[in-house]
C-alpha cells in the first residue's frame, strides 16, 4: 500500500514542477503591473521572463528581464539574475530576497543619470551621471549592513541659476566596514574624505576640500563659509543625513 502512495506523490510533485517551470510570467506579473509599476507587455515564464516598457511611478525605465535561480529556494531565498536595458537606467546583476526582508546584491553594475525624475533624493538642480559597481551589498529593512564596491559620479553640474560645473567623484567601500573613501576624479574641487553609513539608513561625511586654479567664482565664494584653510589650502567640511 505504501509504494503506490509514493508513486502518486512523486508524480504529483513532478507535475507541479513542470507547471511551475512553464507558468507564463503574465499570469503572475500582469501587464497592468502593481505596487507602483506597470509593464507594457510581459513575456516568457515565471522562471525566465521579461517585462517590456517597465515604468515606476509613471517614469519609463526600460525593459526588465530575469532568470530565477531555483537552487536558491532551498536556502530560503528568491534569487534571480536581472537586466534592465533600453532606457535611462542600465542594470545587470544578481539579486536575492531572503527572510526578514534581507536583500542581497552581487556583481551589480548600474549606469543611471543624476536626475530628480529618476532619483527623487537628488536635488532638482543637480545633473550628471552615476556609475555603480558593487561586488556585494546586504540591505536589511531598508538599511545597508554590508557594502563592497565603488560608486562614481561624473560631470556633476549645479543648474541653480547659472550652470556651475562641480566635477567628478568616487566613493569606494573596500568591504568589512561601512566606511568608504571619498575622492575627486578631477574638476574644480580637490576633495578627500570618508563617508560612513549609519544605522537607520543614515550617512555621515567628513572631509577636506580646496579649489583648483580656474574654479568658478561661485565655488570659491561658497568655500569661504567653511572656515580657515590649512597649510595646503584645504578647508574641513562635514554633513549628515538620511537617504
Amino acid at each position: 500500500m505504501r509504494r503506490p502512495f509514493w508513486i502518486v506523490l512523486l508524480a504529483a510533485a513532478a507535475f507541479a514542477l513542470i507547471v511551475l517551470t512553464r507558468l507564463p510570467a503574465g499570469w503572475v506579473v500582469p501587464a497592468g503591473g502593481g505596487a507602483g509599476f506597470t509593464c507594457a507587455s510581459v513575456d516568457g515564464s515565471v522562471w525566465s521572463g521579461a517585462c517590456s516598457g517597465i515604468a515606476v511611478q509613471r517614469v519609463v525605465l526600460g525593459d526588465l528581464t530575469w532568470d530565477l535561480k531555483p537552487a536558491q529556494l532551498l536556502a530560503g531565498a528568491l534569487a534571480a539574475h536581472v537586466t534592465l536595458a533600453h532606457g535611462p537606467i542600465g542594470i545587470r546583476g544578481d539579486v536575492a530576497l531572503g527572510f526578514g526582508h534581507r536583500l542581497t546584491l552581487r556583481n551589480l553594475i548600474a549606469d543611471l543619470p543624476v536626475d530628480h525624475r529618476v532619483l527623487p533624493q537628488v536635488p532638482r538642480d543637480l545633473s550628471g551621471s552615476l556609475h555603480v559597481d558593487l561586488a556585494l551589498a546586504h540591505i536589511e529593512k531598508g538599511a545597508v549592513t554590508e557594502l563592497q564596491g565603488r560608486l562614481e559620479a561624473h560631470d556633476l553640474i549645479d543648474r541653480h541659476g547659472r550652470a556651475t560645473p562641480l566635477g567628478s567623484y568616487a566613493l569606494t567601500f573596500p568591504g568589512g566596514s561601512l566606511t568608504g573613501r571619498l575622492q575627486d576624479l578631477g574638476g574644480p574641487l580637490a576633495v578627500s574624505g570618508t563617508v560612513r553609513l549609519t544605522p537607520g539608513g543614515g550617512y555621515a561625511v567628513d572631509g577636506r576640500v580646496a579649489v583648483r586654479p580656474g574654479a568658478p567664482p561661485e565655488l570659491v565664494n561658497n568655500l569661504l563659509y567653511l572656515g580657515s584653510p590649512d597649510a595646503q589650502g584645504r578647508r574641513p567640511f562635514s554633513m549628515a543625513g538620511t537617504f
